[in-house]
């Protein structure tokens, strides 16, 4: 059976400050998380990285690594491509959100109007008002990257929380609480 992993990382789908911190204290008049993720909806037209994804169960234990690029074009358009464990791409044109394993050959297509608006990915790539389908939790600074955690506002979000860490200014990581307590962190790099 082939591993679901890379589908629902992409459907949740997407240097340190110069003042040293001290982990949970946000320094005085720095931006906080949720100020770098309003300036990169915003902001951010284009984002391209390589990513490292993590699925651990409920123990805290990994399941599954994968490895790959993302690329995410506002509105609603992203490119993400698994190379390791398994290849495949996740590709939203602003229509349809595509799903080719590549070792099946097959695809997969589905409208992104039956999409919950409330995933990370639209919310990385759709427009500013897709940011109304969150709730902002909390917001705090850690080991130099400032986080904002939020809640999907919309009933049948596949996940219960979204904590998304800006390094310097610039998206770093992403990670997801899904309804069974497994996490998925998203590390991103040469963003």
């Amino acid at each position: 059976m082939r591993s679901l992993f890379p589908i629902l990382g992409a459907a949740y789908l997407i240097g340190a400050l110069a003042d040293a911190q001290q982990p949970g204290v946000q320094q005085p008049g720095a931006p906080t998380g949720d100020e770098y993720l309003e300036k990169f909806l915003a902001e951010a037209d284009t984002v391209q990285a390589d990513f490292e994804q993590e699925l651990r169960d409920s123990a805290g234990q990994i399941v599954e690594i994968a490895t790959g690029t993302l690329s995410l074009r506002r509105p609603n358009q992203f490119f993400w491509e698994y190379r390791e464990p398994i290849e495949q791409i996740v590709l939203a044109d602003g229509d349809n959100l595509w799903i080719y394993d590549v070792d099946l050959a097959q695809v997969t297509v589905t409208p992104l109007s039956e999409l919950v608006e409330a995933t990370p990915a639209m919310l990385l790539s759709g427009d500013a008002a897709v940011r109304d389908s969150f709730e902002t939790l909390e917001s705090f600074s850690e080991d130099g990257t400032e986080w904002v955690r939020l809640a999907p506002n919309i009933v049948g979000a596949d996940f219960r929380s979204i904590l998304i860490g800006f390094r310097a200014g610039e998206l770093s990581s992403l990670e997801l609480l899904d309804g069974l307590d497994q996490t998925t962190r998203i590390e991103f790099s040469d963003v």
